[in-house]
């Protein structure tokens, strides 16, 4: 028993009588505390618990919904993203552009989309002819990349990210503003019932509503640590700007002619939720 004492005793005191310290395989230990410095703390647990490569799947399910799942392309050009002015001036910024093919100069750049709906439109004013095209609704699954020059976060403000982002196209007011609702309420309940996190529902400012649009909604949570809000999801009601912008008319049930009513809305995985599923379909 002595002796196994002693080597008890010397292993404790190799490289100068000094425990040697061992990182817990767990994961868990982390250095920054949160109410002391968040910033800190929040990188530390993000590299700590491997956030980057989680592959969680969130399961939201709308049965009674009925929409096709797309794909547009990744690139717009110039003329398509300047089509719309007030949209265009409100992502400027943040738009990045590809100037070259190799070491050759492109005539015209390139924008790398910010959001779909210069890209997606010009679609709708020829699959819309008619009443009974509508409700038009799509849905996409695709990266988009929004140049962050200051302060870039992983999960909460990053340059490039994939989403989910919704289209729709309705022959009344009434309806669009219905779809609205419906769905920040679904995206409530992805934060709330499936990632345990509380927010808040409210229609957004003037100035921040989203470029183009007629108005704004989105769910917010609140970080206590620091004092500020995160934008969860957000959900558009574009009223007919984009409609009177490309053209997007049909023919209504008394032989006229009318513009759409348009809606689009987001949830994007710089949350930890990777996947979920919308109009009762897994991703």
């Amino acid at each position: 028993m002595a002796d196994a004492g002693a080597k008890k005793s010397n292993s404790n005191t190799k490289s100068g009588g000094k425990k040697k310290d061992v990182k817990k395989e767990t994961g868990l230990g982390l250095s920054k505390k949160k109410d002391e410095n968040f910033g800190e703390w929040y990188s530390e647990a993000m590299d700590d618990v491997n956030m980057g490569d989680n592959a969680n799947i969130l399961r939201c399910r709308n049965k009674e919904k009925e929409g096709k799942n797309t794909y547009f392309p990744l690139f717009v050009s110039p003329s398509v993203l300047e089509k719309e002015k007030d949209h265009i001036e409100g992502f400027a910024p943040e738009v990045a552009w590809v100037t070259k093919c190799g070491k050759s100069e492109l005539e015209v750049p390139i924008a790398i989309r910010p959001t779909s709906e210069t890209i997606i439109y010009p679609y709708f004013s020829k699959w819309i002819r008619g009443h009974r095209d509508l409700p038009l609704k799509l849905n996409q699954w695709c990266n988009v990349v929004r140049w962050e020059f200051s302060n870039p976060t992983p999960f909460i403000r990053s340059r490039e990210f994939l989403w989910q982002e919704g289209h729709t196209a309705f022959a009344t007011q009434a309806e669009a503003d219905e779809e609205v609702l419906e769905i920040l309420e679904l995206y409530r309940r992805i934060y709330e019932e499936y990632l345990a996190i509380p927010v808040v529902k409210g229609k957004k400012s003037e100035l921040e509503k989203f470029a183009g649009g007629l108005y704004t909604t989105s769910v917010e949570a609140f970080i206590p640590n620091t004092g500020r809000g995160v934008q969860g999801a957000t959900s558009h009601c574009l009223g007919q700007n984009f409609a009177k912008m490309f053209g997007i008319e049909f023919e209504n049930e008394k032989g006229g002619k009318a513009m759409v009513w348009q809606n689009s809305w987001a949830y994007s995985t710089p949350t930890p939720a990777k996947k979920w599923s919308y109009w009762g379909r897994s991703y």
